[in-house]
């Protein structure tokens, strides 16, 4: 794929060295690509009625690895991409390696937009912004309020933070208590995604600064998984569900689990999923400190025939004001500094979730953020092959955890 990616070069023309074309008055088809919930539906609406030559055509995979497929192969085949392609943070470095394919979106009126981190991770070493920041992923946890209060824990969102604060020893110390006295509802949705949650809060988890692969060595990644693992088969806090897959969408219609790590953007996933429930609520509160999981990009890929224009809609939904309408719409908490200090952003509650004041606390999730992960070219396969280590033992049982890990070292030698 890389050689093929590498020979194909760019399909309208432009070789690494801005944008094509002139914004205008003609009419003009924009299609972007995105995944999951970024909250852009109603924003196409009003750009397209401030812009009346502009149509938008909206291409929603299920989810980012579907995206991502979609996305590498067809820069490898050289055509087919949207005019806009949303990315995760995830798989953004591998892209970097080839920014030949993406229009350099470099613009004195959009410095100091984001976050710096933000933009950091989508520049090249020469300079080249290959992408537009969306939101960021502070988390913090959703909770059944009602299952809660059916186990006899405290259910109000201070006193939920206030037990739950503290490492993951001690939410998986509650999660036993709950379980214990609940009537067969698990604690959690998943070890992979409590995984995820956990390993967002090591600097180096797979690889070192110089993108060395670390992962199999690395003593914190093994007792993580085995942290986890613990939890989810031999203490039997897990559902046992696969993130994504159509028994974990439909399991939020049932009693099925009682908490979520719950990202900013996870909160429209819920809400979507779990349509009609009610009990829903969110804690200012995550285990061990802080945690960001996720964070996406707008890109503008050079095979497109209006890359003017398709910048200038990226620049458009990544501006702050649209950037909080997207967090009222789905959670997606922005990553633009102008945002981060609105108090329209802070004021913000959530009907779904009993009123929770979401703006407040995802601010001071983000605020309690220390760690930002290093996620080099191989950041994204490594932990695709984790993911699947954890679901062979969790979910599948086909592997114990001692088996199922050496498939994931052999999976991580072969990379």
């Amino acid at each position: 794929m890389a050689l093929t990616m590498t020979a194909c070069g760019s399909g309208s023309g432009t070789e690494n060295a801005g944008v094509e074309g002139e914004t205008g008055t003609e009419d003009v088809t924009l299609s972007v690509g995105t995944f999951n919930e970024f909250g852009y539906e109603e924003l196409f609406t009003e750009y397209e009625e401030l812009n009346p030559n502009v149509t938008i055509e909206h291409k929603k995979a299920a989810t980012s690895n579907e995206a991502r497929d979609n996305l590498t192969t067809r820069l490898a085949a050289g055509s087919g991409l949207s005019d806009i392609e949303g990315i995760e943070v995830d798989w953004l470095p591998e892209l970097l390696e080839y920014p030949d394919q993406f229009a350099d979106l470099t613009d004195p009126a959009v410095e100091g937009r984001w976050l710096d981190w933000k933009t950091a991770a989508a520049t090249t070493e020469d300079g080249q912004l290959i992408g537009y920041g969306t939101d960021a992923g502070p988390q913090g946890v959703c909770y059944r309020a009602d299952l809660f209060e059916k186990a006899g824990l405290p259910s109000d969102r201070e006193a939920v933070a206030e037990m739950l604060n503290g490492s993951w020893q001690d939410y998986f110390d509650a999660g036993k208590k709950f379980v214990a006295a609940s009537d067969g509802v698990a604690w959690f949705d998943s070890a992979g995604a409590t995984y995820q949650g956990m390993i967002n809060q090591v600097e180096n988890a797979y690889e070192d600064d110089d993108a060395t692969v670390i992962a199999t060595e690395n003593p914190e990644v093994k007792d993580i998984y085995e942290q986890v693992l613990q939890a989810s088969v031999t203490d039997g806090l897990s559902a046992h569900l696969t993130q994504w897959e159509d028994d974990w969408v439909a399991s939020f219609q049932s009693d099925a689990f009682a908490t979520k790590l719950c990202p900013g953007w996870m909160l429209g996933v819920i809400e979507g999923n779990a349509e009609g429930v009610e009990g829903w609520d969110i804690a200012d509160v995550f285990p061990g400190g802080g945690g960001n999981w996720g964070g996406s990009y707008l890109t503008v890929p050079t095979q497109g025939e209006n890359q003017a224009e398709a910048k200038k809609l990226a620049e458009w939904l990544t501006a702050p004001e649209q950037q909080i309408k997207a967090f009222e719409s789905k959670g997606t908490f922005p990553s633009q500094v102008e945002a981060l200090e609105s108090e329209e952003l802070t004021g913000q509650t959530n009907a779904f979730f009993n009123d929770a004041p979401t703006g407040e606390i995802l601010a001071n999730r983000a605020k309690a953020v220390e760690v930002t992960p290093f996620k080099g070219p191989k950041y994204f396969a490594i932990n695709d092959a984790m993911q699947q280590a954890l679901t062979r033992v969790d979910v599948d049982k086909t592997d114990d955890p001692a088996s199922s890990w050496e498939k994931f070292v052999t999976a991580v030698g072969a990379l």
